[in-house]
């Protein structure tokens, strides 16, 4: 398990109220995909935590005392964790809150969504005249040759399609939505009869702007050419 420190400032909300603020949060990467904060129990407000008399074993960690957390008159239940005699010593002193219990995290002065930042992961938005067409079951649904290539490390490169270069009338909206620390909140389409495979930003995150209001589709689920050659389906998460 990989742990270290982060010199962004660190604050967490509920119920309208301070829960911490800190300039000395660990980033704990408790599986590879991305990290999780660990706060120092100094820099929690008083009070905010209570611990419910539970525990709860990680291989890794060790045992962890089970806090509620409460701020606003809100309380977020068994949201919160602490290892007072973890194996890993930088734990120890620290407390992980639950992301999603929380109302909302900042780092420094901007609202972040999801999970924290990765410090290694990186987004990279180029401009690309090659040609890029979608087929969904042998049918055209985009065909461009101005794309946004968005390329994150770890996932593959992603081609984001000018609406007008896309069949609008093979599309259909939905309710769907996700969120991305990296990108903002994503909207979905049924693409020719399945559903949610392609999405676009109408508001992506400053770091993203370049894909506002573009569409993407699933490389993973349908097929996509590029310069007229058929790129293999990637195998990620989405799969």
């Amino acid at each position: 398990m990989k742990v270290e420190p982060t010199a962004k400032r660190v604050r967490a909300y509920l119920g309208g109220q301070l829960v911490a603020d800190t300039t000395r949060a660990l980033l704990v990467w408790e599986s590879p995909h991305y990290p999780t904060y660990y706060l120092p129990l100094d820099d929690v407000a008083s009070g905010a935590l209570k611990a419910t008399g539970a525990t709860s074993r990680s291989p890794s960690r060790g045992e962890a005392v089970v806090h509620a957390v409460s701020a606003g008159g809100k309380v977020a239940e068994d949201a919160a964790l602490t290892y007072p005699d973890s194996p890993i010593e930088e734990l120890r002193g620290h407390v992980r809150i639950d992301w999603a219990a929380m109302d909302a995290w900042f780092e420094e002065d901007e609202e972040v969504y999801v999970h924290p930042r990765d410090p290694y992961t990186r987004v990279d938005i180029l401009p690309s005249s090659r040609r890029i067409r979608v087929e969904v079951d042998g049918v055209t649904v985009a065909d461009s040759t101005h794309a946004m290539i968005l390329f994150e490390t770890g996932l593959p490169a992603r081609y984001y399609l000018p609406k007008t270069d896309v069949r609008l009338d093979l599309l259909e909206h939905t309710d769907s939505a996700t969120s991305c620390p990296y990108k903002g909140t994503a909207e979905y389409w049924t693409v020719n009869g399945t559903k949610d495979l392609a999405w676009s930003y109408r508001t992506p995150l400053p770091e993203s702007e370049r894909v506002a209001g573009l569409i993407s589709f699933y490389n993973e689920k349908l097929d996509i050419y590029v310069d007229e050659v058929l790129q293999d389906r990637p195998r990620t998460p989405f799969s």
